[in-house]
Order: structure tokens, then sequence, then C-alpha cells
């Protein structure tokens, strides 16, 4: 026996590796160190931090893969992986720095697998953050052939006095809502469900492939152009309603009006087809908001120009109340 008749392609992996080296570097900062193929990546924090902080997150794509594998659509799950993490951690007020991927599947497909990463390095250089290392794993007989799973892992850094928690929130900040690209990589398991049951069909709905919006640029320019900002939300599994709690202080809440924006259609056909209640869709889906921004009520109007100036739209969605 032989590695490759186990299942394992070790030559196959070798030339993938190669064949994505060019993509990997087209995301490089001036402050990576070493070159590619090393067994880390290493790179200095960039100049200018006094109390520089580290901000970390992990995430993955989750269950949007299966319209992947589906539609044979592969590039836009990397684009969400990166931003899937990005966006979390940005909330800090971090600038990203460096991102890390995995990949685990039944057996190496080249073609799919670089059209991943072409998605990941893409939304790396939309992040302006360096694509640093990252593992493939072939796994035959764990994942079926033609199968795969992502996960990704980012750090930013924050100077250590801007870092944001929002624990300056009070009472009578307003919350505004910058629009989504859509579902972005959650409510998936529903739909997919729905799929399944012939509830809905693809052709109805194929722009829930549309890659999740990545927010570094705005909420940069929103960070360098404002000094009213006392916390950030990105909307996820349990949308505006799970989401923006965790960034409020203890004994304040949220009271949040979804009549201030228009629902995009996607959220009706998702809705109507399933005969979903509109408290399930809130507690599943964005519904149109993919990020907030709580700031003082005289910071607001600042706000929605700087979001708009950046190609967004944005409402003012809620306040912060007893």
């Amino acid at each position: 026996m032989d590695y490759k008749s186990s299942g394992v392609d070790i030559e196959a992996g070798n030339s993938f590796v190669n064949r994505i080296k060019d993509t990997v570097k087209s995301t490089y900062r001036p402050e990576v160190i070493g070159g590619f193929g090393g067994f880390n990546g290493a790179m200095r924090v960039p100049s200018g931090y006094k109390k520089p902080v580290l901000v970390s997150g992990a995430d993955g794509v989750g269950t949007k893969l299966n319209l992947a594998h589906t539609w044979d659509i592969h590039e836009n799950v990397g684009i969400d992986l990166v931003a899937m993490c990005v966006n979390d951690v940005i909330t800090s007020g971090a600038e990203p720095l460096y991102f890390l991927d995995y990949i685990a599947t039944g057996k190496l497909e080249s073609k799919n697998l670089s059209q991943i990463v072409d998605g990941i390095a893409k939304g790396c250089r939309m992040a302006g953050c360096t694509l640093l290392g990252g593992e493939t794993a072939e796994m035959p007989r764990f994942y079926d052939a033609g199968k795969y799973d992502l996960a990704g892992f980012c750090t930013g850094v924050v100077e250590e006095d801007n870092y944001l928690d929002g624990r300056l929130i009070e009472e009578n900040d307003v919350i505004i809502g910058i629009e989504s690209s859509g579902l972005h990589s959650n409510g998936f398991s529903l739909v997919n469900e729905m799929l399944r049951t012939h509830q809905i069909y693809y052709k109805d709905i194929s722009e829930v492939v549309t890659p999740t919006q990545i927010y570094v640029d705005v909420v940069k320019d929103c960070l360098q152009n404002s000094s009213t900002i006392k916390g950030m939300a990105h909307i996820t599994g349990g949308g505006l309603e799970e989401n923006i709690p965790r960034i409020i202080p203890r004994g304040l809440g949220i009271r949040l009006n979804y009549d201030a924006w228009p629902l995009p259609r996607i959220f009706y056909k998702i809705m109507i087809a399933g005969e979903i209640a509109p408290e399930e869709m809130k507690r599943v889906f964005n519904l149109g908001i993919g990020y907030c921004i709580i700031t003082s009520p005289d910071g607001e109007d600042n706000i929605h120009h700087l979001v708009n100036k950046n190609g967004l739209n944005s409402w003012t969605i809620g306040k912060v109340v007893l």
C-alpha cells in the first residue's frame, strides 16, 4: 500500500500549494516577514501604535456550502469566509492584519479549491489584510468526495485607548443600521430545508449566493471621521435582537423599529414560501441590516453621511433605552 491508495494524494497537494502561491502573495501587507510555504506566517505590528491590542476572531460559512456545491460556485464562499471573520474583528475598532484559512475535504479537487482560495484572497484584499497562512486537509471517507468544509481565523490591531466594547453606551444613543448584501452566511439550514422539501426552488432564490458584505472600509472611514461612535455590532445568526444586545451595558436595552428600512425582496420570498412567522424571521436572518453602529445623537447625521459616501445605505433603526 501507499498513501495515495488510501485516498491522500501528496503530489496533488503540493501542486495545489504551488498553484495558489501567487494568489496568496497578492494579499501581502508590507509588514509580512518571510516567504511563502513555511511552518508559520509572521508579520510585524504596524508602526505608530503606542499600546497595541490584538483582536482575534474565528468563524465559518456554515450550510451555505450546500449551495456552493449544488451550483458549483466556490469563489463566493471564500469571500464569505473572510467577511464573517473580519466583520467580527472590526466591531472593536481594530484594523484587520492577517487571515488564516482551514479547508478540509474528502478529495483534493484543485479546480474547486483554487476558486475558494481565489475568493479568500479577494476578500482579504477587500479587507486590507494578508492571507498569512492556511491548511488544506485531505480526509478520505471522513468527507464525501467533492465535499469540503471551511474555517477562517483573523487577527486585527487597535490602540488600547480606542478599543470599543460598548461600555460608553448610554440611554438615548441611536442605532444606525447599514445595509446587508442579502442573507450573508446565516439562516441557510432553514433555506436548505425549504429547498429539500420543495417549498422553494434554486431558480427562485439565486441571489442567496451573493457574498457577505465586507464592512472594513466604511467602518474605518467612520472611525477616522467621527468621535461619537460608542459600539458596533456585526449582525449574524440571531439577527438584530440577539447581536446588538451583546454590546449593550447591563441595565440598558434597545428598541428597534423594523419599519425604518425596506425589507429586501429575498426575505419576502423566503418568509412567504416557508410560511415563516415574522418573529422567527427576526431571530434567524439579518433582514437587510448587516452591521450596526451605535452613536450619540449628535453624531447621527455624520455617520449616515460617511456610510452613504462609501456607497452603502443606512437607516436609524432604533435607540438605547432604560
